[in-house]
Parts: C-alpha cells; structure tokens; sequence
C-alpha cells in the first residue's frame, strides 16, 4: 500500500510539471521564495496563467504558500520541503548568481536570523559572508546566541548593522525575513528566504527551528555560489 502511495505520489508530481510554464515557476523557487507578482515579473507571464500553474502545482504539493509576517496583504510562493526529492530542478537562477565576493544575509534587526546564516554560512563555504539588517536592534538576541552554542557555530556577538552601512554592490543579498525584503525590493542579485522570526516566541525550539531551516537552505545555495576570488574577502 505504501509503495502504491509512493508510486502515486510521484506521479502527481511528475504531472504536475509536464508544462514548461510550471517547470520554470519550480525553477525560479528553487533557491529562494516569491510573491506571485514578483514571479509573474520574473517570468514575463500573463497573470491568469501564473495563477492556474501555481493552483496545479499547489494541488500536487510541489509548492505552498504563507502570508507575509512583514505585510500581511501579500503571500510568499515556495517549494514544499523534499517535494521534489526524485525530481531535483535546475536552478535556473543560478545564473544571476556569478563570481561573488561577499553574501550578505538581512533581516530587520540584524539580531538574529540574519547572524545565525552568517555563522552557518561560514561553516559551508568559502565565499566570505556577513549580515546587516534594516532598522538594528542595540545588541545580538541571546536566544540567537544560546542557539549557535547549542548548535557550536561560531557567533561572536557584534553591535547589529544598518544594511547601508553594510552593501557594497557586487554583494549577494539573502533577505532572511520578509518584512526586510519588502523594505529592499528584489533584484537581480538577491534571495530571499521567508523563514519566521524566532524572536516572536523566544524559546529555544523556534531558535533551533530557524537553525534548521537555514541550514537546509544554505546547504542547497552554497554549492550554486562560486567566486573566482582565489582569496575571499
């Protein structure tokens, strides 16, 4: 009966993604989030098709959707997590990514999410990273500091940096938190990853939470950023 499930559910998923339009919505989702707007820019298509493949592949459990914790009018589009596991997609935006010499990962106050990918970051590649955020907290949150311990990633607080301060333009830009992204707009060298403040409950599981998720996530990106700088900076 499992088997069946299985044979069942790959499938659908296969179905799901017999269409070039839908291959290319995977395609773009592979490495980070976007609204539906932000997609339709991205892939020049008509909004009433956008929105008959995102129904398609939401009913094949290829992608979900969340509200926003930054505007609540606007939902994020994102691959479901391990959906594609026997069908991994090309990411076809790797291509806006090349020859880096730094990836910057914000969040609002820089306290938190955006430090723990820094420090995540670091044990995963050896382009250089650091954070920044848009609108500083005063110091590093201690659940964020308590996590890295936890997980013994190397977080040696720092005062939170404004993201101006922070940018230089060859910089990839990895907004951690949507509120920071809305604030910053996309563009053509930057992510953007919807992973919930762990700030707002401030116990140790939602920390270990976005621990994990940003694992995941940097895990899938590191390989897909590659500098030629022999000695990052």
């Amino acid at each position: 009966m499992e088997i069946d499930q299985l044979l069942q559910r790959r499938a659908a998923v296969h179905a799901a993604l017999g269409d070039p339009g839908r291959l290319a919505i995977v395609d773009a989702l592979t490495l980070g989030e976007a609204s539906p707007s932000e997609l339709q820019r991205l892939l020049d298509m008509p909004s009433n098709l956008l929105a008959h493949h995102v129904r398609v592949l939401e009913r094949a459990g290829v992608i979900n959707r969340h509200r926003s914790e930054g505007d609540r009018r606007r939902s994020y589009l994102r691959l479901a997590p391990a959906s594609l596991e026997t069908l991994p997609p090309t990411a076809a935006r790797n291509a806006t990514i090349h020859n880096p010499i730094r990836v910057v990962f914000v969040c609002t106050e820089n306290s938190a999410r955006s430090q723990l990918a820094t420090a995540i970051w670091e044990t995963a590649s050896e382009v250089s990273a650091t954070s920044a955020g848009t609108h500083p907290a005063p110091a590093v949150h201690p659940g964020a500091v308590a996590a890295a311990a936890r997980h013994r990633l190397r977080l040696t607080p720092a005062t939170p940096r404004h993201v101006d301060d922070v940018l230089h333009p060859d910089d990839v830009v990895i907004t951690v938190c949507d509120a920071a992204h809305e604030e910053l707009g996309p563009g053509p060298d930057r992510l953007h990853w919807s992973v919930p403040d762990p700030a707002r409950r401030g116990d140790d599981a939602a920390f270990d939470r976005a621990v994990d998720e940003l694992t995941e996530r940097i895990g899938r990106l590191a390989p897909a950023i590659r500098s030629t700088d022999p000695t990052p900076t």
